[in-house]
């Protein structure tokens, strides 16, 4: 897996972070530098965490899943990046985004929820033998700053880009799991 592709897979990832983010800053009556910051940290972490759990998952499992790793990696990518496209052109953004507040409970929450599917790219970079350290962190990287920008945007233009960027991440994975696919059976 190249740069391009890791990049576009952080960005596909961050945008539930994105989207959460846009929230907290259209809740915000006054625009909060400490609370995006911390918002960011929050979801920057956990979507760098969850892959690696999920690599070190699909490690123990190497062996037996190389022969149809293509295969993996283009289900699952498909599955999360269809799943991301579906919640966005069924959501209903009335009354999403609540009165902020910098919960951090509820922060932690959020990271979770919306760092999951980076735990199935986890297995995705065991089975395609990618870098750990370096893809985790540019990972943790590209959702930190995304997510610092979604709060600002979301403060700004409020819920007008969530929809766009929901659907445009989503299928960013899905594109990535079809070249993904591609490689593995060697038609590119």
């Amino acid at each position: 897996m190249g740069i391009t592709e890791l990049l576009l897979i952080s960005v596909g990832l961050a945008m539930d972070a994105f989207s959460v983010s846009v929230c907290k800053g259209l809740s915000m009556k006054k625009l909060d530098l400490k609370g995006g910051v911390i918002t960011a940290l929050f979801f920057g972490v956990f979507q760098a965490l969850m892959p690696m759990i999920g690599f070190f998952l699909g490690s123990r499992f190497a062996d037996v899943i190389s022969s149809f790793s293509h295969w993996l990696s283009f289900g699952l990518l498909a599955v999360i990046g269809g799943k991301m496209v579906i919640e966005a052109v069924r959501e209903n953004n009335d009354g999403d985004c609540k009165e902020y507040s910098l919960d951090i409970k509820e922060l932690f929450v959020l990271a979770v929820a919306t760092s999951i599917d980076a735990l199935a790219v986890g297995i995705v970079f065991a089975a395609e033998g990618t870098p750990l350290v370096f893809s985790v962190t540019v990972i943790g990287v590209v959702t930190f700053l995304l997510s610092f920008a979604g709060v600002f945007i979301g403060h700004r233009f409020g819920n007008k880009y969530e929809k766009k960027a929901e659907i445009a991440g989503g299928v960013i994975l899905i594109l990535i799991g079809v070249k993904l696919l591609l490689d593995g059976l060697g038609v590119i």
